[in-house]
């Protein structure tokens, strides 16, 4: 990659380890509800990630309201651990454990702050391309330290349609003033983030941690990541490799 001006972030799985965070919330709010055997949670935590059921991309596509996605996946775990369905009650005191455990576990990957920083002392434009609500995602930027370089957002809410819809990906190139083939865009999803981002003109990374991948609709195979790459995509597995792609070198693991 020659010629990149500005770098785009997504935020959860890819800045932030929001997967572990998911993780505390969801046993906190099934407490409420029931008591989880480590194999259960291990499983609820799966379920949820994957969505089979597209709850969150329905959401995304602003098909459905965030509370409504959110009570249809718990539905789906409650099915699993043959459980009945949460009443509006149960399901509000089970709102309240997880949203205020899963904040409280919000933190930065290691690799992430030095990353951001970097892009921003090499004289870069940087800001972030979220599929999570604006209000949500300020406070967790700013939870885990990053608010001072990452000031720039487009949420989900801020057009009202989320990735991989082009205009989102244009939109934050619009807002950091670059031009969309001079911008680079990483996240952790393939289809999502990476593919998306080169769809919408930019340079696509997909961050394929090890060991993270989601599972379920959001599965990649290696014929995938064959053909997104012949398609421009560029795969790293850690942030640290990602300077290395805007100096116009490979990066370190090839």
């Amino acid at each position: 990659m020659t010629g990149v001006s500005g770098v785009l972030f997504d935020v959860d799985d890819t800045l932030v380890d929001t997967a572990t965070a998911f993780g505390a919330g969801l046993a906190d709010a099934f407490g409420t509800v029931t008591e989880l055997a480590p194999e259960q949670h291990a499983d609820v935590v799966q379920i949820w990630r994957a969505d089979a059921g597209g709850h969150f991309r329905r959401y995304v596509a602003g098909e459905v309201d965030l509370l409504t996605q959110r009570r249809a996946r718990v539905l789906e775990i409650t099915t699993h651990l043959r459980l009945p369905e949460l009443d509006d009650e149960a399901f509000a005191t089970f709102e309240t454990a997880y949203q205020a455990a899963f904040a409280a576990s919000w933190a930065l990957f290691e690799d992430a702050h030095a990353c951001v920083a970097a892009a921003v002392d090499a004289g870069l434009a940087v800001g972030v391309v979220t599929n999570a609500p604006g209000e949500q995602q300020r406070a967790k930027i700013a939870a885990v330290g990053l608010a001072d370089l990452l000031p720039t957002l487009v949420a989900v809410d801020t057009l009202g349609v989320g990735k991989p819809d082009a205009r989102v990906f244009r939109e934050g190139c619009r807002l950091i003033g670059t031009s969309p083939e001079a911008t680079l865009y990483v996240g952790d999803e393939l289809e999502v983030d990476a593919r998306g981002a080169v769809g919408a003109g930019l340079k696509g990374v997909w961050l394929d941690r090890p060991g993270r991948r989601r599972g379920g609709p959001h599965a990649v195979t290696d014929a995938d990541i064959d053909a997104a790459q012949a398609d421009g995509v560029e795969v790293i597995a850690s942030l640290a490799e990602l300077p290395a792609l805007w100096q116009g070198r490979a990066p370190a693991s090839e």
